[in-house]
């Protein structure tokens, strides 16, 4: 029976899992979300949803892979075998459609941390974005070949992340995110007290906390709020049942899972301060109001940002860190994602992890391609919406089944508490089995009668069924067939 790799330390885990908690959405999705619902009102949902789902699940899968010790199909293949399919599917479709565009979006940063150096966006970033560096197309079908500079950018992002995992967990993901973490947090605090002091500042800090209660009455807040904490917590992805099942068994489990989740949730607040700064900054240069200047998701920070960035003293280096910073971010994301199918392929197949992750990486970066295209922007659009919109959600209801329904989450609990410092109670157990899938459930059912009503995005039926169901389908019918393969050694 193979060795399992270990982490050298505690604090070598407690990084890793925040490096793959932090990503992009951590900078531009949740101050979007912040300024518009609420202001410092939306504190009240994404706390309430970050105690009672976001800590409880992550306390979940960290639990599934310590206790059962292995990947997340392993590990659900322990709970009860029947369900070793749920495992695959997470790794596959992540795997093989999230991290393909997440490595298309890591390039368009390094892409834009070199033109900051010259402002090659000119006066105009939106058009320097959609119209000249996407080139994007009208439609989903008219690919209208590769934007080399994305694949030159893409090439790179790949190498990194072959470079790392190739060199395992302890000398690779453990050692990087050691320098990435450290980095990324200095040089957000630095980006955020250079932001706090331009001028203007304030109208977006003012922008970004004012309460606003009213907002959070409606139910659609509190969908996203709870939405939010999921994704950014890579909740679903098998990632988080990965990295735990490294660990040595007298592991204070349930603490650094609080401690991720606190981090990461802090790291979103920070970074939001110094991009609502930035927009009042550029506000007050304009003569503009926030509402004029602030924009969601993509366009605030490749469309907004650059144009703050050329009107700031220094902006050249400010765009340059900043620019830096979105691309370790996506690294440590990246990372933890092939991570989670290396570790599930070596559970099951015994495969040998340097030729694994070479081929890997070689057929990933084949399959961004796509997401390079001039029609990139479109298929990465909706194959994202229908990935984490259906995908994550429905294996985080599936987790809480197995684990609760299915199975005990009490002998979880009594592990969990044997080994870690912070005691769970019965309260852990309701939560699992009750409340989590209810608010994932109805996150789903919305989603689900809003596409009803009409194609995401305005997209044709034929587009969202082709590129968005078709992926859903095609790696569900994958994690059902290598479910039914035999292992290949003894499991752990």
């Amino acid at each position: 029976m193979a060795k399992r790799e270990t982490w050298n330390s505690q604090l070598g885990f407690l990084l890793a899992a925040v490096g793959s908690a932090i990503g992009l959405g951590n900078i531009w999705r949740f101050s979007y979300m912040a300024y518009s619902y609420g202001g410092g009102a939306f504190l009240i949902p994404y706390i309430t949803a970050l105690v009672t789902a976001g800590i409880p699940l992550l306390i979940l899968e960290f639990a599934m892979g310590h206790e059962r010790m292995g990947s997340a199909p392993l590990a659900c293949r322990k709970i009860r075998p029947g369900w070793e399919w749920l495992g695959w599917w997470a790794v596959i479709f992540v795997m093989f459609g999230i991290v393909l565009y997440y490595m298309v979006v890591v390039a368009w940063c390094l892409n834009f941390m070199i033109y900051s150096f010259s402002l090659a966006w000119g006066n105009n970033p939106d058009t320097f974005f959609f119209k000249e560096f996407l080139q994007v197309a009208s439609s989903p079908w008219q690919l209208g070949g590769l934007r080399l500079p994305i694949v030159a950018g893409l090439a790179v992002v790949w190498l990194i992340n072959w470079g790392i995992v190739y060199r395992g967990i302890a000398g690779g993901i453990e050692v990087a995110n050691k320098i990435f973490m450290p980095t990324l947090f200095i040089l957000t605090v630095c980006l955020v007290i250079w932001a706090v002091n331009l001028e203007g500042a304030t109208t977006g800090l003012k922008a970004y906390i004012t309460p606003d209660f009213s907002k959070i009455l409606s139910p659609r807040v509190w969908i996203d709020a709870y939405s939010q904490i999921f994704f950014t917590l890579s909740l679903g992805f098998g990632i988080m049942i990965a990295y735990a099942s490294y660990l040595p068994r007298e592991s204070d489990i349930t603490r650094s899972a609080i401690l991720t989740a606190l981090i990461n949730s802090g790291y979103s607040l920070l970074a939001g301060t110094g991009v609502f700064a930035v927009l009042g900054f550029m506000a007050a240069s304009q003569g503009k109001s926030i509402s004029e200047v602030v924009s969601q998701s993509i366009g605030l920070a490749f469309v907004a940002y650059p144009k703050a960035i050329s009107l700031m003293p220094g902006g050249k280096f400010f765009g340059a860190v900043f620019f830096f910073c979105l691309f370790v971010a996506g690294l440590s994301s990246s990372i933890s994602i092939i991570e989670a199918f290396i570790s599930a392929m070596i559970d099951k197949f015994g495969m040998r992890r340097r030729p694994l992750v070479t081929l890997l990486c070689i057929a990933g970066l084949a399959g961004s391609l796509v997401f390079a295209t001039k029609a990139g922007l479109l298929w990465l659009d909706i194959v994202d919406h229908m990935l984490t919109h259906y995908g994550l959600v429905v294996v985080g209801i599936g987790e809480c089944i197995l684990t609760a329904w299915l199975f005990n989450s009490a002998l979880f609990r009594d592990h969990l508490n044997r080994v870690s410092s912070v005691k769970l109670g019965r309260w852990w157990d309701v939560m699992i089995r009750w409340f989590i899938p209810f608010v994932l459930g109805i996150i789903l059912l919305s989603d689900i009668i809003g596409e009803i009503n009409e194609p995401y995005g305005g997209y044709s039926w034929q587009a969202i069924f082709f590129i968005g169901w078709l992926w859903i389908l095609g790696t569900i019918s994958a994690a059902l067939y290598i479910a039914r393969k035999r292992w290949q050694e003894r499991p752990y």
